[in-house]
C-alpha cells in the first residue's frame, strides 16, 4: 500500500489518505480482508500526527471501507452487494459529482472536458 500527502492539495491530509485508500480497494490493490499499517505506522511513514492517521480510519469505517477492533490491524472490508439505501447513495454520489463541478468550474474545466474526464476515469 502506498500512500502520499501533498501539501499542494487543498483537501485536509485526511481526506487524501481516504481517497488514496478508497482508490487502492476500487483499483483492486487493496482487498477484502487485506490489513493496513497500525495508525502510528503509517503516522510515521508519512511524518504526520497520528490523529489525522485514526480520523481517516475512523471515516472508512464510517464509510463501510474498513473494519477496526481494539488492538488489531484495519482490514479492508468486502464492499457491499447492493446499495443499503439506493436513493441514499445516489443522493450522495450527486452530491459529490456537484461539489467536483463546482472544483472543476472554478478550474476553468469546461462541461465537455468533465463529462470525458468522468468517462476516462470510468473505464479505467
Amino acid at each position: 500500500m502506498l500512500v502520499s500527502v501533498r501539501e499542494e492539495d487543498p483537501r485536509p491530509v485526511y481526506a487524501q489518505i481516504v481517497a488514496q485508500i478508497k482508490a487502492q480497494v476500487r483499483e483492486g490493490h487493496l482487498r477484502p480482508g487485506d490489513e493496513l499499517p497500525s495508525v502510528r505506522e503509517l503516522a510515521d511513514a508519512l511524518g504526520i500526527n497520528l490523529h489525522t492517521v485514526h480520523k481517516a480510519y475512523q471515516v472508512m469505517r464510517d464509510q463501510g471501507v474498513l473494519r477496526l477492533r481494539l488492538g488489531r490491524r484495519a482490514r479492508v472490508t468486502a464492499p457491499p452487494k447492493q446499495p443499503a439505501d439506493r436513493q441514499g447513495a445516489e443522493a450522495l454520489v450527486r452530491e459529490r459529482l456537484a461539489e467536483l463541478l463546482t472544483d472543476a468550474y472554478h478550474l476553468g474545466v469546461s462541461p465537455d472536458a468533465f463529462r470525458r474526464l468522468v468517462d476516462e476515469t470510468l473505464k479505467r
